[in-house]
C-alpha cells in the first residue's frame, strides 16, 4: 500500500496596511501641472494620493527628466524625505488635479513609537519597490526600446488601466514625452514604436486614451525573446 504524505499549506505572507496605523491628517490640493515638491524645496513628508495621479521624477545630470513612477490613489510617494536635509534631484507633479493626505518626517518618527508595526508596513513597501525598480533596471540592459515600451505599457495598464467588454485595457492618455521618460529615450522614437504598436493591432490611442491589448502584447513579447 502506497504511503501517503499530506501536503502542507505554505503560508502566505501577510502584508501589513500602512494606512491601518497611519491618523488621518491635512489633506493638500493640487492643480494639474502643479509640483508637489521640487529639488529646490525638496519633501520633507510622505504623501497619499487620496484623488487624482501623481508622477514622480528624478533629474539627470543632463537636465532630463526621468520618471521614477505614476501614484495614484490609496498609493505613498514622497519616501525620500526619510534621506535628510540637502540636495535632491527629485520632483513630484500633479498629472491632474489632485489631493493628498502628508505626514511630515517627525510625524512619522512620533507615529513609530507608539505603533511599531508602521515600521512594518513601510518596510515591506520598499521592498517591494525595490523589487520592481530591479526588474526594471534588468530590462535597461537587456531589453531594446521596443521591448521596454511594451513592459511599460503593460504594468501601467496593469496598475493604472480599466479592463473592457472586448478585452482591451483602457488608460489614461500618456503623452509621448512621458512614456519616453519612463522608457529612456526620446519622444520621437516612443511615438515610432507607438505607431508600430498600432499597426500591429497591439493598442489604440488618442488624446482620450490609450487602449492596450495586453494579452497580445505579451504574446509579442514572448516570441521577440
Amino acid at each position: 500500500m502506497a504511503s501517503f504524505s499530506p501536503s502542507v499549506a505554505t503560508p502566505q505572507r501577510v502584508l501589513e496596511d500602512p494606512l491601518a496605523h497611519l491618523p488621518c491628517s491635512i489633506i493638500l490640493e493640487y492643480k494639474k501641472g502643479q509640483s508637489v515638491y521640487n529639488q529646490d524645496q525638496p519633501s520633507t513628508s510622505i504623501y497619499l494620493v487620496i484623488s487624482g495621479k501623481v508622477k514622480v521624477c528624478r533629474l539627470a545630470d543632463d537636465g532630463r527628466q526621468v520618471v521614477v513612477d505614476i501614484y495614484q490613489p490609496d498609493e505613498f510617494f514622497g519616501e525620500s524625505a526619510f534621506l535628510g536635509p540637502g540636495p535632491r534631484n527629485e520632483i513630484a507633479i500633479a498629472l491632474e488635479n489632485t489631493k493628498v493626505m502628508t505626514w511630515t518626517t517627525n510625524d512619522i518618527e512620533d507615529i513609530l513609537v507608539r505603533r511599531p508595526k508602521l515600521a512594518v508596513a513601510l518596510m515591506q513597501l520598499l521592498v517591494q519597490r525595490s523589487m520592481d525598480f530591479g526588474s526594471r533596471i534588468e530590462s535597461f540592459s537587456v531589453d531594446n526600446i521596443a521591448r521596454r515600451l511594451a513592459r511599460t505599457l503593460i504594468r501601467f495598464s496593469e496598475r493604472l488601466g480599466t479592463q473592457s467588454e472586448d478585452g482591451s485595457t483602457q488608460m489614461i492618455p500618456f503623452t509621448h514625452e512621458l512614456l519616453s521618460q519612463y522608457v529612456g529615450t526620446s519622444r520621437e522614437i516612443v511615438t515610432h514604436y507607438m505607431n508600430q504598436f498600432r499597426r500591429q493591432g497591439f493598442l489604440r490611442y488618442s488624446r482620450k486614451g490609450i487602449m492596450l491589448y495586453r494579452d497580445a502584447m505579451k504574446d509579442w513579447l514572448k516570441q521577440a525573446a
